[in-house]
């Protein structure tokens, strides 16, 4: 893990002139190749090495149709680049002595319920910022993603839903769990968590532009706007509405200001001189604490991916790799932290689908450490574009299918009512001509177009293509439709939910 202590003064040199080469030389080439190839409307990197910025442009426009350009200070969503935000201001109330991240959440939330009341009672704050409460990856996002309910409203349905394995059994991404972790700072400190970040992180740090709520980029003059091409041509598409998971994923920043949160990062808590956050808690982030899986990388050695606080974690060719990606709607984000070598890279991208973002991580990471050129993009394009082929010849012949009008097991009429998922609420189910309509309850002006496949399997395709076009099959007892089982796509769950008829 230490092996640039003994690196030789030619390979010393072999990578500085690997560095100058690309970065120096072709990395504009390279991202404005990749964002045509990808579609996307703006870029934003910056790298930061040994204490420096030693990289950092915008590149494209803030927004398809309009000519003002990204730069280092243009606004992007995050996502779930938030959390290590999350798990850095509860890491330094630990390090203040103001609470321990052992604490049981209780002691902090005293009503903190989940569906097992022993499981709620032994969980700790550490359980909550390291995905080990044993729901399955994205399990109830469906329902808080994105919705118009309320935290406590969210907070009580995530106490009710169930958990699909053991607690502490194995890795499962939940966003919730993170917006439980933010219900602690105002216990603690009298501040909501919003503030704690502004205050504990934004302003010492520099971040001078960030803004911690989603509903607040809308407010900046100088701001990226959403956008998608999954389902058709690229299009801007309105922010996600995320405040009610604020500390899971609503943070908006810029190339700038993230640069000059991952140089106090690597330099364990301190910028320009001052100490910002206790080295402790900064180590405190990245001990492992589960376990995802062995590791996998198309070219390289990558072995132990585990996750800390916040934080992922593997070894990357002999290196210590810390980082995390973050995608809400219109948006994808990455940031990558390699503290032995004091390399940092961070790329903000403006649409919802890409893997350009990464792509681009991994090629300056490659660069700094003298590895072959690989071109991930053309590499991860290939891969997707046979993956979206496949799926769009699946969609072909099932709108070939239903274009031959099937015949399903009962008339269209009987599948129209009102349908009750418990702990999501109501979907109501009308009839236009040849097909269904779903409505959701929580989620205002989205729907899904349901289209009959023959018997009781129907198509679901959402207005907004970041839903997905799924099957739904509905299940009918003695003539009567009983429920519907209704998936998204997997990018926002992948947990089915059973909507059973009410009337």
């Amino acid at each position: 893990m230490k092996r640039l202590l003994f690196i030789s003064m030619a390979l010393c040199y072999n990578v500085t002139i690997a560095q100058s080469s690309f970065v120096k030389d072709s990395l504009d080439n390279y991202i404005n190749r990749g964002m045509k190839q990808w579609d996307i409307p703006g870029v934003a990197v910056a790298i930061v090495k040994d204490g420096k910025t030693v990289f950092i442009k915008g590149y494209g426009v803030r927004e398809i149709g309009k000519p003002d350009k990204v730069d280092a200070n243009t606004l992007f969503m995050i996502g779930s680049n938030t959390k290590a935000f999350t798990a850095t201001a509860l890491a330094k109330l630990d390090a203040d002595k103001k609470l321990s991240l052992n604490d049981p959440v209780q002691k902090w939330l005293p009503d903190f319920q989940l569906y097992d009341p022993w499981i709620a009672k032994q969980a700790t704050i550490t359980d909550l910022l390291c995905h080990r409460l044993g729901f399955e990856t994205f399990q109830g996002d469906f329902m808080f993603f994105d919705s118009d309910l309320t935290t406590p409203e969210m907070i009580a349905k995530f106490g009710k839903l169930k958990a699909m394995y053991g607690f502490r059994s194995r890795w499962g991404y939940t966003n919730a769990a993170f917006m439980m972790a933010g219900e602690i700072f105002p216990k603690v400190t009298g501040k909501s968590w919003a503030d704690n970040i502004r205050e504990n992180i934004f302003i010492p740090v520099g971040m001078k532009n960030s803004v911690a709520m989603s509903d607040e980029i809308a407010k900046a003059p100088n701001r990226a706007a959403a956008h998608t091409n999954l389902g058709g041509p690229l299009r801007t598409i309105a922010y996600g509405h995320l405040d009610g998971l604020s500390p899971a994923g609503s943070i908006s920043s810029s190339a700038a200001d993230m640069a000059r949160w991952v140089t106090m990062l690597l330099d364990t808590g301190r910028i320009d001189g001052k100490v910002v956050i206790p080295k402790e808690a900064i180590f405190k982030t990245r001990e492992p604490q589960s376990i995802l899986g062995n590791g996998w990388h198309p070219f390289n050695e990558q072995h132990f991916d585990l996750y800390g606080l916040g934080w992922e974690l593997y070894e990357y060719e002999g290196r210590e790799f810390v980082g995390h990606t973050g995608g809400v709607n219109g948006f994808v984000t990455s940031v990558a932290l390699f503290p032995e070598d004091r390399l940092g890279i961070i790329v903000l991208t403006n649409t919802d689908s890409n893997s350009f973002f990464e792509a681009l991580r991994n090629e300056i990471q490659d660069s700094f450490f003298g590895l072959p050129y690989r071109n991930y993009s053309n590499f991860y394009y290939t891969r997707i574009k046979a993956r979206e082929q496949r799926n769009d010849l699946r969609i072909k012949q099932q709108r070939d299918t239903i274009a031959m009008k099937p015949k399903t097991d009962l008339p269209l009429a009987a599948f129209v009512g009102t349908y009750k998922h418990e702990l999501y609420g109501n979907m109501t189910m009308t009839l236009k001509g040849d097909k269904l309509v779903a409505v959701f309850e929580h989620h205002k002006g989205r729907y899904a177009d349901v289209e009959p496949l023959g018997k009781n399997r129907f198509l679901a395709t959402f207005n907004e293509a970041l839903y997905g076009t799924k099957v739904w099959p509905f299940k009918i007892e003695g003539g009567k439709v009983k429920s519907v089982t209704v998936t998204v796509a997997d990018f926002v769950e992948f947990t089915p939910y059973e909507f059973v008829k009410v009337k």
